[in-house]
């Protein structure tokens, strides 16, 4: 053997041995599973667009996808199964505002720091809550609520789906810019509060757009408002709460994706490509559309930004409310 061939040899054994360990292993490989958390209870409006994703997201790697539900503690059962999992990119968490814009304004000192304990993969949409009633509710618009609540002081129960959720913070700003005083009752997820609602055990939630359309076109719910700045193209002829008799109820959601810290970057872009492709699909972009949600399918740069503004604002809410758990 030459010296030359030698050299060579011995070059490209160098090279190899410096690639890292993963580039052997491309990503997706056929029999692995990928799981996406959920952090909410089955049959609610995220809880239905994770598996229309999981779905598509399955179809388009050629490998198993699988949602798994991890609801209570205002999402943060989810957030720290997240954080326990493999950085391989075959967890992933599908999650809403209170989990990174809402819950870290909740404690002095949060569970988890959302901005280092979490990698962001990518926005799939912007969404909204939509104040419903029981169809047996003595009310059927906004000012007649606001009426009723001010006859009957303390006997108004709203439901949200945990502490510092959106439902929550709705709320909370509909109590103080409406002069009214009512009674916040937490649960798990939006469904069991949805549940306790159409039983009578609750008046009213802010529930997402997704259910709360397809309840209120069943009969089981009568929808009174909109939290957002426009009325929604898909229920264009209901008001927002501004344009209903209350202003300042008007701040947005994020439907966002994670992975664990520590993912290598190759597979945070794979799967921000992927799941932004899934989410774009006509059937997943149709399903956001009709409920009320606006198709974003971000960056993973772009979700960092986000984040944070989405963040900045909440917060603001928050402290102006007192909205605390300690």
């Amino acid at each position: 053997m030459s010296t030359l061939t030698r050299i060579l040899g011995l070059a490209t054994f160098l090279v190899c041995a410096a690639l890292p360990a993963h580039a052997a292993d491309p990503f997706p490989q056929k029999g692995k599973v990928l799981r996406i958390i959920s952090p909410l209870s089955p049959g609610g409006s995220s809880d239905v667009q994770a598996r229309a994703i999981a779905n598509k997201l399955s179809q388009q790697l050629g490998i198993p996808v699988m949602v798994e539900n991890k609801p209570g503690a205002s999402t943060g059962i989810a957030v720290r199964e997240l954080m326990r999992s493999p950085a391989d990119g075959y967890t992933v968490l599908y999650t809403i505002t209170v989990t990174t814009s809402q819950l870290p304004h909740l404690y002095e000192k949060p569970p988890f720091d959302v901005f280092k304990d979490m990698t962001p993969v990518g926005v799939a949409a912007r969404t909204r809550t939509i104040l419903v009633a029981t169809p047996k509710a003595p009310y059927s618009t906004l000012k007649e609520l606001v009426s009723y609540a001010k006859a009957n002081p303390g006997k108004i129960n709203y439901g949200s789906y945990g502490l510092g959720s959106s439902g929550h913070v709705n709320g909370e700003l509909l109590k103080a810019n409406a002069g009214i005083d009512i009674v916040h009752v937490p649960y798990k997820g939006s469904t069991d509060a949805v549940r306790d609602l159409l039983a009578g055990q609750i008046q009213f939630v802010f529930d997402g757009p997704s259910t709360a359309i397809s309840n209120a076109k069943g009969g089981l719910v009568k929808i009174l408002g909109v939290a957002d700045k426009e009325r929604l193209p898909a229920i264009p002829d209901v008001p927002t709460l501004t344009e209903a008799g209350v202003a300042g109820i008007d701040l947005p959601g994020l439907e966002q994706f994670f992975v664990p810290v520590g993912t290598p970057k190759e597979i945070v872009n794979k799967l921000n490509s992927e799941l932004m492709k899934a989410v774009r699909s006509p059937e997943v972009s149709d399903m956001y559309v009709r409920g009320g949600s606006t198709v974003v399918a971000s960056t993973p740069e772009e979700h960092a930004r986000m984040m944070r503004e989405d963040s900045a604002q909440w917060g603001t809410v928050m402290r102006r409310l007192n909205i605390r758990a300690d």
